[in-house]
């Protein structure tokens, strides 16, 4: 029992440094792996050589994950793939069945790339569409954000599904798979069914922000059929693996790193030398890109060490003991754990790594553990509630020029409702398994 209080004085730690002192996560999390580990009465050796293998487990594949996947996503957007996707769906689906254009585009664009630049690559489309079909924005604005929000939470290679993949031991194929797969309802539901109903009840005309953020196309933008061959490449080659195990080379290209590999070199030559991009604006590019990604890999790598400290003191099997026991479901346990730390310090990412290094050391332990569905549960978790401390609420607030309470009505509701469907989904396969 008081190896489990240890763990939750290292949470409440965690949290307080993170809310209170606004102290880096990855600082943070280091800080209470020590904690943890010292206040276990481990050796300080053992605590040490602990972090460093955790640290060293989780970033020994995701880096180079993470690292592919924010180049893919650079290359796309330059190009300026995404809006030309955008326009080829609209002009198919027509102005009547906008909304579902560019929630479609939203889906696209958001399988390679974070949540924040698609968002920015398709706000100006969100505002052409407000002031030619006069509606509220939030017909086209929830339609196109709900997408892109879910599929940063819930897909690798973005960051947060990446990492816990990973640190819960889940196929990262299997992740992309059924993260995709389970994304499709969520979006649904949230994005189209609920966002569609709260617009007609929440008016939102176009903001300020639309007079200074045109709609810019690129003068020869890739074809349609590129982009869409370059977003879905990957994800075929991993699936291929998966239909054709024994075949060699399908293992070879069907691996993460190699189908996001071929899929970098592809956009390298497909979206820049042959469109006459020399090759220092193609290094230039792929640089820019994974700077931003310093911080997301310290964190993840922090995890990491905060879970393997959990593992090697005794804390996690002692709690997947308390759990059996008690026969509460690692499912809710997973769910509730990503939610409480997504409302108490704001951003999904840190969320959902978090509760994966938390409950990674719990649930292995557990007879008939299924990674597959605890990675979504956590994922789903992570994704929910969007409050005044996430990043993202600011975003959507801002762009799309909403009051307080408006937004929560609209974002903070559709988050939530996405959450709920999600998790409901894997229950429900769970009970049918």
């Amino acid at each position: 029992m008081s190896l489990i209080l240890l763990a939750f004085g290292a949470v409440a730690l965690l949290l307080f440094l993170i809310i209170v002192v606004r102290m880096h996560a990855f600082l943070a999390m280091l800080l209470s792996a020590f904690a943890m580990g010292l206040g276990a009465h481990m050796a300080p050796a053992a605590v040490l050589k602990s972090i460093q293998a955790g640290f060293g487990d989780a970033l020994g594949f995701i880096a180079v994950v993470l690292g592919l996947g924010a180049m893919i996503g650079a290359y796309l957007e330059h190009s300026g793939g995404g809006m030309a996707l955008a326009d080829w769906l609209l002009k198919k689906f027509g102005r009547d069945k906008a909304a579902w254009a560019i929630m479609l585009a939203g889906f696209l664009v958001g399988l390679p790339i974070f949540f924040e630049v698609g968002f920015i690559i398709l706000v100006p489309l969100v505002y052409s569409l407000t002031r030619e079909g006069k509606k509220s924005l939030l017909v086209y604005g929830l339609a196109m954000a709900a997408p892109l929000t879910i599929l940063h939470s819930l897909v690798p290679p973005h960051p947060a599904p990446a990492a816990a993949a990973q640190l819960l031991g889940t196929d990262l194929g299997a992740a992309i798979l059924y993260g995709t797969l389970l994304s499709i309802p969520m979006t649904l539901v949230s994005g189209m069914i609920y966002g569609q109903w709260i617009a007609k009840r929440i008016n939102v005309p176009l903001p300020p922000a639309a007079l200074e953020i045109p709609v810019e196309r690129q003068a020869n933008p890739p074809s349609v059929g590129v982009v869409t061959m370059l977003l879905l490449l990957p994800v075929l080659l991993i699936m291929g693996a998966a239909i054709w195990p024994k075949s060699q080379a399908m293992i070879l290209l069907g691996h993460p790193f190699s189908a996001l590999l071929v899929t970098l070199l592809a956009c390298m030559v497909l979206l820049g030398s042959s469109r006459g991009m020399s090759r220092e604006k193609i290094t230039e590019l792929a640089n820019k890109a994974v700077i931003p990604t310093a911080s997301l890999l310290l964190i993840m790598g922090a995890g990491g060490g905060l879970k393997q400290v959990i593992v090697d003191s005794g804390a996690g099997a002692m709690a997947a003991k308390m759990m059996a026991e008690a026969h509460f479901s690692p499912l809710w346990a997973a769910f509730l754990m990503a939610t409480i730390l997504r409302i108490a310090q704001g951003s999904a990412t840190v969320a959902i790594i978090t509760a994966a290094g938390i409950m990674a050391p719990i649930v292995k332990a557990l007879p008939g553990y299924n990674p597959v569905l605890m990675f979504l549960a956590l994922s789903c978790g992570g994704t929910g509630a969007s409050l005044v401390n996430d990043a993202g609420f600011w975003i959507v607030n801002q762009y799309f020029g909403m009051t307080v309470p408006q937004t929560f009505k609209s974002w903070t509701a559709l988050k939530m409702i996405s959450s709920v469907v999600g998790f409901a989904i894997v229950l429900a396969v769970d009970a049918f398994m």
